[in-house]
């Protein structure tokens, strides 16, 4: 079942709501890097001297354009780590274009959703953004220690965050915040693996890309047929 929503979800990718989500998030985020990456080159050139003196008055060169070499490398090590938290920031705000998209096509009948306001979803974003952050970079260190198990907890700990964030933002939009918990309590196991399912294509650059998206049209169809089923057995 948790397949299906997915490749429902995969489906609509070429719906131009979706694309319009997709460049928004991306292009935001790709702009968001390269200004801490120019902050992090700006104090490299403040606090390095243009040249350094070695015993013998042998003057040294290079050292600056080296460390900044270096610094392109750290950031596209980071990037594969920190895209991700940063592109699911600028897809929260855009969350309900998305979800919209998916119930105008899949489920018609149903009444216009609650609007959640900028405000609510920018609070909801930075609150996602900073968990994640903090949460990847704890996982991070303890990656050396899992040693083959690393990719295994990389996806169990993004997907937990990612099923629990997605779930209850969408189900929000229907049934407010409380009712969203519970919600969320009665299908954590559902949420649970299908959080893992959107994790594990996170450690492939480029494709890292299209996960929050995806996760928020695939969350949908998981509310809605949960919630459908359980509405027809109360």
């Amino acid at each position: 079942m948790i397949f299906s929503d997915f490749f429902k979800a995969c489906g609509q990718l070429t719906d131009r709501r979706f694309l319009r989500v997709l460049l928004m998030g991306v292009g935001l985020a790709l702009c968001l890097l390269f200004a801490v990456y120019g902050m992090f080159l700006w104090t490299l050139d403040w606090m390095l001297p243009e040249t350094i003196t070695l015993p013998g008055e042998i003057e040294i060169r290079w050292v600056d354009d080296l460390l900044s070499f270096t610094s392109v490398l750290i950031m596209l090590f980071l990037s594969v780590f920190l895209m991700v938290p940063v592109a699911s920031l600028f897809t929260g705000l855009f969350l309900d274009d998305v979800a919209n998209a998916v119930e105008s096509r899949h489920y018609p009948h149903l009444p216009a959703s609650r609007r959640v306001s900028f405000g609510a979803a920018l609070v909801e974003s930075i609150n996602f953004f900073g968990v994640l952050i903090a949460v990847n970079i704890v996982a991070l260190l303890l990656y050396v220690f899992v040693g083959p198990f690393a990719p295994l907890m990389f996806w169990m700990v993004n997907g937990y965050l990612l099923g629990r964030e997605y779930f209850q933002m969408i189900a929000m939009r229907r049934v407010g915040k409380k009712e969203a918990k519970a919600a969320r309590k009665r299908h954590r196991w559902a949420i649970l693996a299908a959080g893992t399912l959107m994790a594990a294509p996170l450690s492939i650059p480029l494709i890292n890309l299209l996960i929050p998206i995806l996760g928020v049209a695939t969350f949908t169809h998981l509310y809605h047929r949960l919630e459908g089923a359980r509405a027809q057995t109360v």
